[in-house]
């Protein structure tokens, strides 16, 4: 037994780097146990949709587990691994657009194209962040051009039609979660920006004084655990107004 606890790798008490690490893992692992222990007390077509978003906050919590370690083992930012929990957990945020809007008639071709753009915002953020730093602003720039496609589409394109269509509570859940794309996405860019900046024409954002890994933590743990409660808030008075 004390041979495990010296396997654990020592985090010092005043990495507030590796604290957003290990509360972001505890928070991820919280959630994904609300949403799992919760889907049964709703109607069976929701009950997918609180599913995603029990698989998006684990996933998150499982990688965040593994960064953590990585972090206070190398005091390196665990790129690869944040990555891969976003090329798995993004599209599954996509996803619960199609979800939620197939009540107004969401085709696979909507679901699909969200999903590629997001895939294409990510690849792309990686090359710029790990493959080729020296166009990190070029990389960046088809990254921000294939978000802002995602963005057209649920704030003025098919998704925003299918949602006026459907109206009510679906309405004002695809608007929530439309703020989170809006607003709470764009944390990613400004972390994205940190991590770049050496050389790039905004070369002032490295010296902010914030770690980029703080940064892309708040963002993670802000949208994919409100991403999730605004889905399980629509669940919630979707299934009490069938029950009235």
């Amino acid at each position: 037994m004390n041979n495990l606890f010296l396997m654990v790798p020592k985090m010092e008490t005043n990495d507030y780097v590796g604290f957003t690490f290990f509360v972001g893992c505890m928070a991820m692992m919280a959630a994904s146990a609300f949403f799992f222990f919760s889907m049964n007390s709703f109607d069976r077509k929701w009950k997918t949709s609180i599913l995603v978003s029990g698989l998006i906050t684990f996933i998150a919590a499982v990688h965040y587990y593994y960064m953590r370690d990585y972090w206070a083992s190398h005091h390196e930012s665990p790129t690869f691994f944040r990555y891969v929990d976003w090329i798995l957990t993004v599209p599954l945020m996509c996803v619960e657009f199609y979800l939620i809007l197939k009540v107004a008639g969401a085709t696979k071709n909507l679901l699909w194209t969200l999903i590629g753009a997001s895939v294409v915002m990510l690849v792309t953020g990686y090359f710029g962040e790990t493959v080729y730093k020296e166009q990190a602003a070029l990389w960046g720039f088809i990254s921000g051009a294939a978000y802002f496609y995602i963005v057209y589409l649920i704030m003025f394109g098919e998704a925003k039609a299918l949602a006026v269509k459907a109206g009510g509570n679906v309405l004002n859940a695809h608007n929530m979660l439309v703020k989170f794309i809006l607003i709470g996405w764009a944390i990613y860019p400004l972390g994205y920006m940190i991590g770049t900046a050496d050389g790039q024409w905004y070369s002032f954002m490295g010296d902010i004084g914030v770690d980029m890994d703080v940064v892309y933590n708040i963002g993670d743990a802000i949208n994919k655990i409100g991403f999730g409660l605004v889905v399980y808030s629509l669940a919630v008075s979707s299934t009490s107004s069938s029950e009235a």
